[in-house]
């Protein structure tokens, strides 16, 4: 089964930093591209990022741009989202998902939503 851990969410003030990651386990994940999401309460879910299988390429939300970074070190099994300068717009639940490619048809989606790992950006 495709199952993915998050974790490294917290409380942070306004301006601070986490690394959230993405961990794997029961499959390799080097073999997908991998989608970070995040849902505020009242909102609908958004994509944040996502990475290709090899990590050369990715792509951010407009709103994330020049502020998250994100990464992957596959012999680790693992997927980073580098969060600096934390707005209180980024508060939510962060999930990361497996997927077919990260741009137009190979947008799918496999496994299912995990727990997250929630983000809360407060003073």
């Amino acid at each position: 089964q495709l199952q993915l851990v998050e974790s490294g969410g917290g409380l942070v003030q306004p301006g601070g930093s986490l690394k959230l990651s993405c961990a794997a386990s029961g499959f390799t994940l080097g073999s997908y591209a991998i989608g970070w999401f995040r849902q505020a309460p009242g909102k609908e879910r958004e994509a944040v990022s996502c990475i290709s299988r090899s990590g050369g390429s990715t792509n951010y939300l407009d709103s994330v741009k020049g502020r998250f970074t994100i990464s992957r070190d596959n012999a680790k099994n693992t997927v980073y989202l580098q969060m600096n300068s934390l707005k209180p717009e980024d508060t939510g639940l962060y999930y990361c998902r497996a997927q077919l490619g990260c741009s137009g048809r190979a947008e799918v989606l496999f496994g299912s939503w995990g727990q997250g790992t929630q983000v809360t950006v407060s003073s």
